[in-house]
């Protein structure tokens, strides 16, 4: 996956060949491919990554100050400075999302992110608590303005203060 990663950050999921990648990893074209059926698997797969890597750093640095709203937008706007440092990257995972039809469980992971930011991690929120559909919508919003983000038309002060009025607005009663 490291391969994979540091490819679509030099070119975006064009660059991301299974041969190319394979070649990089030091893997035969068929172990690759027995692990990752498709290029867009493994796009998914380097989703995953990304995702634990901003999992851990919430993890060992929570955010804490400000109201709720204002914890869950700490997150995004980690999640964005963090995919911003590789644009090119950040444009193959964003892709990925909407253009796949691999399954992912990425609106899942970044909803129990914004809750557990928002809540606290020792909350357990069951999976029909209409608070987890109030954050998977400001996830989406989030998703939304990193299209923006690279297509050039916002900066991350414009995202910043679009997301800190929306998770205000949703997230009231969190």
């Amino acid at each position: 996956m490291q391969a994979a990663a540091a490819l679509a950050s030099r070119g975006g999921v064009e660059a991301m060949q299974m041969r190319t990648v394979a070649e990089r990893a030091g893997v035969a074209l068929g172990t690759l491919y027995r692990y990752f059926p498709s290029k867009m698997d493994l796009v998914v797969a380097v989703v995953g990554e990304e995702l634990d890597l901003l999992e851990s750093s919430i993890e060992r640095r929570p955010p804490r100050a400000g109201a709720r709203p204002q914890r869950a937008v700490d997150v995004l706007m980690r999640a964005t400075r963090g995919l911003m440092r590789e644009p090119e990257l950040a444009e193959a995972l964003i892709r990925s999302l909407l253009l796949s039809d691999v399954q992912t469980d990425f609106g899942d992971r970044m909803t129990g992110l914004l809750l557990r930011a928002a809540v606290g991690p020792e909350a357990d929120i069951p999976a029909d608590d209409p608070r987890r559909v109030v954050a998977r919508a400001l996830a989406g919003i989030w998703t939304m303005e990193m299209i923006e983000m690279l297509r050039g038309h916002a900066t991350a002060e414009e995202i910043q203060s679009r997301l800190e009025i929306s998770a205000a607005r949703l997230l009231t009663d969190v």
